[in-house]
């Protein structure tokens, strides 16, 4: 790969670690595809493959919500905060464990509630029980909207009986998501990727500019656990059911850590179609 005529210092290898991608992923990666005589291209999704394929074993899995919606569970008491236990990584127990706070008021997805439900959604909606991840099972009970109709709040009830590590086995439910405690969520900056083009087929020097994707990079406030915010650059974190995400080195500072979206992860379950 040339890198001749590039800026002084700087390499496509310099760039991909920035974002994330770790040596043995990028290796993998060549020792699968081969050396071609020809000029070949290969699926980005195969190089995708294998970062998640390393990074799955390698990266702590942590609570960070993208878009919060706030969610009120009326039977739990007033200023309580309890300290949960939860492994690092439940795939390598030798991580070891670590507390998060859980309290009355939380954040999950917006993406996590339908007030009208399609079918094979199990998340949240009205009268539905899902479960906290790490925590308790919650149910919808009452779903407050602002004078534009827009959904503002979620109220909620909990089963103390219900919590995680007790073995309770009285009941199941199909949906899982993942939460920040409210009185202790913590702003994180964080930098949502796509390719920079618009399509990698039949552009050349003289149409390049225009195939550019103005919106590859969208900046995310979102909040994360308080532990999240101790990450060092190129730190590599799971953010559960979303993806996974490095600290950028140039824009993160000691307890203010921006992360670079490095891949998605897979979802089971896809919108419908309008």
């Amino acid at each position: 790969m040339s890198t001749a005529g590039t800026i002084p210092g700087w390499s496509p290898i310099s760039g991909l670690r920035r974002r994330g991608y770790t040596p043995e992923a990028i290796q993998d990666f060549c020792e699968e595809i081969g050396l071609a005589k020809a000029n070949s291209t290969v699926d980005f999704a195969m190089l995708e493959h294998f970062i998640r394929n390393d990074l799955k074993l390698k990266a702590p899995r942590m609570n960070v919500v993208l878009d919060p919606l706030k969610v009120t569970i009326t039977n739990y008491p007033e200023g309580q905060i309890e300290w949960l236990d939860t492994e690092l990584n439940q795939d390598v127990p030798e991580m070891g464990n670590y507390k998060i706070p859980f309290g009355r008021e939380i954040f999950v997805e917006r993406s996590d509630f339908m007030e009208v439900p399609v079918k094979k959604y199990f998340r949240l909606y009205p009268g539905n029980e899902v479960r906290l991840r790490c925590a308790y099972f919650i149910t919808c009970n009452e779903v407050v909207k602002d004078e534009d109709g827009q959904v503002v709040e979620l109220k909620c009830t909990y089963d103390p009986e219900t919590k995680s590590g007790t073995g309770f086995t009285g009941r199941k439910v199909k949906g899982t998501i993942h939460w920040v405690a409210a009185a202790e969520a913590k702003p994180v900056e964080i930098h949502m990727l796509k390719p920079l083009l618009k399509d990698d087929e039949g552009y050349t020097l003289d149409n390049l500019l225009d195939r550019i994707d103005r919106d590859s990079l969208k900046v995310v406030h979102a909040i994360a656990e308080p532990k999240v915010l101790e990450a060092g650059p190129y730190d590599k974190i799971q953010f559960v059911r979303n993806g996974y995400f490095s600290a950028d080195p140039k824009y993160s500072k000691p307890g203010a850590p921006v992360f670079n979206e490095v891949v998605p992860l897979k979802s089971s379950w896809k919108p419908p179609k309008a």
